[in-house]
């Protein structure tokens, strides 16, 4: 299949689909290799920005994905009201950078770091869509796991997480230590919500 044709079919595939595509499905859509999925995807990608289109494809990490050009935002969110990017508080946006900068990363994890109780800055961004369970760390009680999802690079236009900026993360040493130490230090000492208060867990 030639390149333009390729162009075309990935085209009405992400407008079909409205979510990430990963390309090994566009890979066997089109019987052909990754290679040429992400060069067809790539020239697209450059027709698009180049002719100033209203949409975009964008890659996600190994997938991709078609939206609105984002100097469009302005129009976009006043003709679609109900589909306002997802607003983040202080609590939410301290979480989200925990949990994308250290992630896989438990709930206890996030706490050892911000000092406070997370578990509705960790419901919120779940229920935006930005983090999801990601399965349970190997240590009494098995807590959950929680990493970004490709909605959090779609929101903040990263193409990978390898886009993050560079920070110097604080080490704490082997993380399932750690976990068993905040387990038996909560069950013992009051812990700080969000709002300030102190509640025993």
């Amino acid at each position: 299949m030639e390149q333009t044709e390729m162009m075309r079919v990935i085209e009405g595939v992400l407008f079909a689909s409205g979510e990430p595509v990963p390309v090994e499905r566009l890979c066997l859509c089109l019987e052909c290799d990754a290679d040429e999925v992400h060069a067809a995807a790539k020239a697209l990608a450059d027709e698009l920005s180049f002719a100033r289109r209203g949409v975009r494809v964008i890659r996600l990490e190994n997938a991709y994905q078609m939206c609105s050009a984002g100097d469009l935002s302005a129009y976009i969110t006043k003709a679609l009201e109900t589909r306002k990017p997802p607003k983040l508080s202080s609590s939410q946006l301290e979480t989200l950078t925990i949990i994308a900068y250290y992630q896989p990363a438990t709930k206890a994890y996030v706490e050892q770091l911000r000092g406070v109780d997370s578990s509705y800055s960790i419901g919120a961004l779940i229920t935006k869509k930005l983090i999801e369970e990601c399965g349970k760390l190997n240590v009494p009680g098995r807590p959950n796991l929680y990493r970004t999802t490709p909605d959090f690079l779609r929101t903040f236009g990263l193409r990978s997480l390898d886009d993050l900026p560079v920070i110097e993360k604080v080490q704490f040493g082997k993380r399932e230590q750690l976990e068993q130490q905040v387990m038996q230090q909560q069950q013992a000492q009051p812990t700080e919500t969000e709002d300030g208060q102190q509640v025993m867990l």
